[in-house]
């Protein structure tokens, strides 16, 4: 038989975090203005009609540096676990995240040879 009374608080946690956002669309639905205008159906609800073409391309740039931004970090909070635990892991560990910062060291030098983490 499988014990359901291990996981009450389980049920309890996930009911309420159901609850929660299905309250709050329908609180913010049911108090909401509602408004039809002649600018309603405009590309900016502002009023102003948008001056020239809409499809800008952006320069990939941007895009890569914050790539790069958020892999490296992600990566370096991976490492305060093991700082937090390093008189238990012992030396392998340390070895291990050597080699770990060795490679981000690599993906970081690779990445400022292609440029990615040139701004303009």
């Amino acid at each position: 038989m499988f014990p359901f009374s291990e996981y009450e608080s389980f049920w309890v946690f996930l009911t309420i975090s159901s609850f929660i956002p299905i309250m709050a669309f329908s609180i913010s639905g049911a108090l909401a203005p509602i408004s039809k205008g002649p600018e309603k159906p405009t590309s900016y609800e502002s009023g102003i009609e948008p001056l020239g073409d809409t499809w800008i391309q952006f320069r990939i740039r941007y895009y890569m540096f914050a790539l790069v931004f958020v892999v490296f970090d992600v990566e370096t909070v991976f490492l305060y676990p093991w700082a937090m635990s390093f008189d238990i892991v012992g030396i392998s560990t340390l070895i291990e995240v050597f080699i770990f910062v060795f490679i981000l060291i690599v993906g970081l030098v690779y990445a400022w040879r292609k440029g990615a983490l040139e701004w303009f």
